[in-house]
C-alpha cells in the first residue's frame, strides 16, 4: 500500500468532527497580543514563586474567565498548589580539585556549573573522590550496566551524556541497542542525576557536550545557579550535596590529572564489559553558601466540559514560566521571558479555548493546563501526575505546545517520538488534511521526546503529542529546509533561555498558526469520538498505560 494510500486510509478512519467554529483560522494578532502581554517588563519574566508569577496567575485566571470556561483545578479551582524547594548557590567560599599535581581551583560557570536540590545552608563537599562511571546506565531489558557494584556513597559520579550508542560506529556492538542517534530517557542529564542519588552519591557531574545534549554551555549555565525541585511528602532530599556539568575542556583536563584518557574512556564506556574507573587521587572540594526558601507555585486548570461523556478527558498543554531576571544582555534588556518558549505555547491554549468554547460543546471535556516549573525539570506537570485532577485512566491524550517555528509556512510538520503511539498517526492525517507531510525529527539526540510537560504523562501511560520546533527543520515554503535549520540555529544559538527570546516584529507566524491548528484540529475531533489512542508494540509506556476508562 502506498504511502498516499496509507494517509487517505487513516483519515477515513477519523471522524473529523470538526466544527464550522474551529475551522476559522487561528488568529496571528490574537496570539501576538497574548505574548506581547506576557512577556511586558510587568511580568518580570514570569519566574516561579515571584511577584511575576503572581501577576501571571491572575492574568491567566483571567483570561480563562473571559472565554467562559470553569475552573478545571481541584475542589473547584482555577489553581493547582505545587511546592517548590527553590535553592540559589552564591559565590563559593571553597571550590577546587585536589590532583595528583596539586590544588586546582575551579571557576563557577567557566570551568564547572553547578546547583543543589538540599535546603542546606552551605552546599558542602569534603574532599569526595571522584568515580567515572561511563554513562551511567542500568538497563536490565537491554542487558546493560555500567556501575557493576560499583558503591557510590560519599563518592562524586561523573557521567557522559546521552546513551552509550550515540557516538558509536556502524559495526560496534552497542549500535542501536539505544536507539542510535535518538535519544531513551537513560541520557537525559534529569535520569542521571536520579540514578546517582539513588546509590547515595554527594555529588554528579557531567561533561559537557554540545552535540550529545543539543545546547552550548550558555544554556547550562543560565540558570544563574538556581534550582527548583518538588517538596517530597515525606521530607526526604536527595544524597547530592551538589549537582552539574564540567566544561567539555575541563573534562579533559580532569582526567588527565588522574592520568586518564578521557578520549579512550569514551570508547570504553560503549562497551556493556565497561566497568567504573576510579580517577586516583583526586577528589573534590567545596564549600557554596545556599539560600533554601520553600515557595508555593501554581497550575492554572480550565475546563471545558463534555456533554455525553465529561469524566474522559483530552488535556492541551503549555507552560507560563520563564526564567526571570539575569544579567543584562548586549540591550539592556535583564528579564529572560521566554516569548517563543513557551509564552507563544500559553498564547495557542488560549486561541483555541476560545474558538472550542465557541462552538458546540464536545463530547468529552477538554482541559487547558498552563503549568509552571517547565523550566525547572517540568515540575509542574509531574506534581500534577503524582497527584492528578482527573484520573490518568480517563485522560484520553496530552498535547503539548512548546516552542513554535516563527519563520513561516511549512510544507511539513516534524513528528517528535516517531514510533511511540498512535498519536503520530493522527498527526499524519490532519496534516495531510493541511497539504503537509509528516517529516520525523532529524536531531533525535537531543531527546525531546524526554523534555517537555508531555512526557509526565507518558510516564503514566497517556498517548502524547509534542508541537515542538526545536526537533528538526522545517521544510519552509520560503527558503526551504535549510531555511528551517537557520531558524533553528538561531533561535538555539542566540536566544534560547535568554532575554533575547523577545517577541520580533520580524515573526513570521504562518508556521506557528498551522501547528497549532493541527494541535487543535486533533485534539477537537479526540473530543468529539470514542478513539481511544495506544501505544505501538515495543514503546518503553505501554505498560503503563493499564486499563483505560472505556
Amino acid at each position: 500500500m502506498s504511502k498516499r494510500t496509507l494517509v487517505a486510509a487513516a483519515l477515513a478512519a477519523l471522524s473529523f468532527a470538526v466544527p464550522a467554529a474551529a475551522q476559522e483560522p487561528i488568529s496571528e494578532a490574537g496570539l501576538i497580543q497574548t505574548v506581547r502581554t506576557m512577556t511586558d517588563d510587568w511580568f518580570q519574566g514570569r519566574a516561579p514563586g515571584t511577584i511575576g508569577e503572581e501577576r501571571t496567575i491572575g492574568y491567566l485566571i483571567g483570561r480563562f474567565q473571559a472565554l467562559g470556561l470553569e475552573p478545571g483545578g481541584p475542589d473547584g479551582q482555577w489553581i493547582q498548589k505545587v511546592p517548590l524547594l527553590h535553592t540559589r548557590l552564591g559565590a563559593p567560599q571553597q571550590l577546587e580539585l585536589a590532583t595528583p599535581q596539586g590544588k586546582v581551583p575551579l571557576k563557577l560557570g567557566t570551568d564547572i556549573y553547578l546547583s543543589t536540590l538540599r535546603n542546606d545552608a552551605v552546599a558542602t563537599v569534603a574532599s569526595a573522590p571522584l568515580v567515572f562511571v561511563g554513562y551511567g546506565v542500568t538497563a536490565p531489558e537491554r542487558k546493560w550496566d555500567d556501575f557493576k557494584g560499583q558503591d557510590l556513597k560519599g563518592k562524586v559520579a561523573v557521567f557522559l551524556i546521552n546513551d552509550p550508542d550515540f557516538e558509536a560506529a556502524k559495526g560496534e556492538a552497542v549500535a542501536g541497542k539505544f536507539g542510535g542517534k535518538a535519544m531513551t530517557y537513560y541520557g537525559r542529564w534529569t535520569y542521571k542525576f536520579e540514578e546517582a542519588a539513588r546509590r547515595g552519591a554527594v555529588a554528579a557531574l557531567i561533561v559537557h557536550d554540545a552535540e550529545g545534549v543539543g545546547y552550548g554551555w550558555n544554556v547550562i549555565t543560565s540558570p544563574g545557579g538556581e534550582n527548583y525541585g518538588l517538596v517530597r511528602k515525606d521530607g526526604s532530599q536527595t544524597s547530592l550535596a551538589v549537582q552539574g556539568w564540567v566544561s567539555h575542556e575541563q573534562g579533559d583536563r580532569l582526567f588527565a590529572s588522574a592520568g586518564l584518557d578521557l578520549k579512550k574512556l569514551r570508547v570504553a564506556a560503549r562497551s556493556a564489559k565497561f566497568r567504573p574507573v576510579e580517577l586516583k587521587g583526586v577528589t573534590l572540594s567545596a564549600a557554596i553558601p545556599n539560600a533554601p526558601e520553600v515557595i508555593t507555585s501554581h497550575n492554572v486548570l480550565a475546563r471545558l466540559p463534555g456533554s455525553e461523556r465529561p469524566d474522559e478527558v483530552i488535556m492541551f498543554g503549555a507552560h507560563w514560566d520563564a526564567y526571570g531576571e539575569g544579567k543584562p544582555d548586549a540591550q539592556g534588556r535583564i528579564y529572560r521571558a521566554g516569548a517563543n518558549d513557551d509564552a507563544l505555547g500559553i498564547a495557542a491554549l488560549l486561541e483555541i479555548a476560545g474558538q472550542m468554547k465557541s462552538a458546540p460543546a464536545p463530547k468529552r471535556s477538554v482541559v487547558f493546563a498552563a503549568w509552571t516549573a517547565e523550566e525547572r525539570g517540568l515540575l509542574g506537570s509531574e506534581a500534577y501526575a503524582v497527584d492528578p485532577v482527573y484520573p490518568m485512566a480517563k485522560t484520553v491524550a496530552n498535547l503539548t505546545v512548546d516552542v513554535l517555528q516563527t519563520a513561516g509556512k511549512a510544507r511539513d510538520v516534524v513528528l517528535i517520538g516517531k514510533g511511540q503511539s498512535s498519536m503520530e498517526d493522527e498527526l499524519a492525517a490532519f496534516a495531510a488534511n493541511q497539504g503537509r507531510t509528516v517529516t520525523p525529527e532529524n536531531l533525535p539526540e537531543r531527546g525531546l521526546f524526554y523534555r517537555a510537560d508531555h512526557f509526565s504523562f507518558a510516564k503514566r501511560g497517556v498517548p502524547v503529542l509534542l508541537m515542538m520546533s526545536l526537533a528538526g527543520a522545517s521544510d519552509l515554503v520560503e527558503g526551504g529546509r535549510a531555511g528551517g535549520q537557520a531558524w533553528i540555529d538561531d533561535y538555539t544559538g542566540r536566544c534560547y533561555h535568554q532575554a533575547c527570546d523577545a517577541w520580533d516584529r520580524n515573526w513570521k507566524m504562518a508556521g506557528a498558526v498551522q501547528d497549532i491548528e493541527l494541535l487543535r484540529d486533533i485534539g477537537w475531533d479526540l473530543a468529539n469520538s470514542n478513539r481511544w489512542p495506544v501505544w505501538k508494540p515495543g514503546s518503553e509506556f505501554a505498560a503503563a498505560r493499564g486499563k483505560v476508562g472505556q
